[in-house]
């Protein structure tokens, strides 16, 4: 059997978009872990509690470029500079309403960017990530 998504981390400064998201992934009835955070900083706060093994590690990360004080570029410069061990495996997502082309070119030359996706998060659009991006397919119930 390939691998399934157990933690998925939404990553958003918006809290009415993290409640929908929330909604969505749990909706799915797939996943073990659903957590959210509504900025950069406390994700990176998030995954080093990962690393100490005081947080259950993500296999999917939803992740907002748009946000004060840490974007999600910004983001992913402090992401790529974390432990390997800690970020081996995970998945991130770009979810943003941002159709600036250049944010799309950006998000393809980044190495620990896996796909962009324009929100609003859907159950279909969910699945297609699982499909494209787990070797096991999850059936809804």
């Amino acid at each position: 059997m390939g691998k399934s998504v157990t933690c998925v981390l939404l990553i958003d400064d918006d809290k009415a978009t993290n409640f929908f998201n929330q909604r969505v992934v749990t909706k799915h009835n797939s996943f073990d872990n659903v957590n959210t955070v509504q900025s950069g900083k406390a994700a990176l706060e998030y995954l080093s509690k990962v690393e100490n093994k005081e947080a259950v590690k993500p296999d999917l990360i939803f992740l907002d470029i748009n946000m004060p004080a840490m974007n999600g570029w910004e983001f992913l410069v402090e992401f790529a500079k974390l432990n390997k061990i800690t970020t081996d495996g995970i998945k991130v997502i770009l979810l943003s309403t941002s159709s600036n082309p250049d944010d799309v070119n950006e998000s393809i030359k980044n190495h620990s960017v896996d796909d962009f996706i324009n929100k609003p998060l859907s159950l279909d659009l969910l699945d297609n990530v699982i499909e494209k991006h787990f070797t096991k397919n999850i059936v809804k119930s």
